[in-house]
């Protein structure tokens, strides 16, 4: 994204800090297509994914196989992508359940009844969700916060719903700070938080954070419109993105496509 009137914008952003746990910065050719280009592409992706049937078992694997270039592209190694997908356990936990719950034809499988209905809805959820968060965790390990929401404004989503979800990540911050400064002063006093007897100084905390944190939200706000803010937030740089960056994000969901197709007809 070099000649692109948003380099200099997100350069600068990266040097303010702020990158989120899942990112990873480096300087691959994943990270230089602009955000939006990515957003895109890894909705369309998803979609893709959930449209294709169940009974096609081989497309997943070449779905995997697309996101595993993709990695590989974006130099993200496969313990990193793993780690992240730690996720997901809850939806796994409900997958393993399917089989045993589900009504229609039993199967029996090592010992155990098994619903047919069951195992393919498992194994339905387990492929198209594992799929929908390596592709998500993808995105987020070559896109800095600050990025997306510049690519959230470029694909023309409510300017509201945008600067909501600016704040959001700033404020997450500061009161992440505040809760590590209360605790600390807490613990330098021999506080400890063991039992039940403890959790009204934790719940007198709570409340105090809350309180700072409205009243610092409304300092903010005032200072914004005396400032001139009226409901919209200005653009600094535009985000653009070539043709030929257009046609490398797409990439992906175009592939994906035709393996989608070739499920349906085969």
């Amino acid at each position: 994204m070099g000649a692109d009137g948003g380099t200099s914008l997100l350069e600068r952003s990266r040097e303010l800090g702020g990158a989120h746990k899942l990112y990873r910065h480096g300087h691959s050719p994943v990270h230089r297509l602009p955000p939006h280009t990515k957003l895109a592409a890894v909705f369309a992706f998803v979609v893709v994914v959930v449209s294709t049937p169940r009974e096609a078992m081989w497309a997943f694997g070449v779905y995997a196989l697309l996101l595993g270039c993709v990695a590989y592209r974006a130099r993200v190694p496969a313990g990193f992508l793993l780690k992240r997908l730690l996720i997901e356990v809850p939806f796994v936990a409900f997958a393993v359940l399917m089989p045993f719950v589900a009504e229609g034809e039993r199967v029996q499988v090592l010992g155990l009844s098994l619903s047919v209905n069951g195992l393919w809805g498992a194994w339905n959820v387990l492929a198209k969700g594992t799929l929908g968060v390596a592709a998500s965790v993808l995105l987020a390990a070559t896109t800095d916060l600050r990025e997306l929401l510049l690519g959230l404004q470029r694909l023309k989503l409510p300017p509201l719903l945008v600067q909501i979800a600016s704040f959001m990540i700033r404020y997450g911050d500061v009161i992440t700070d505040e809760m590590r400064r209360m605790r600390i002063a807490r613990e330098s006093r021999g506080f400890e938080a063991r039992g039940v007897r403890q959790w009204g100084v934790l719940a007198k905390s709570a409340g105090a954070l809350f309180i700072r944190s409205y009243e610092r939200g409304e300092r903010v706000h005032l200072a914004m419109v005396s400032r001139g803010y009226a409901g919209s937030m200005p653009v600094i740089d535009e985000v653009t993105a070539t043709r030929d960056q257009w046609l490398r994000a797409l990439a992906l969901p175009c592939s994906a496509l035709v393996v989608c197709l070739l499920g349906w007809f085969l």
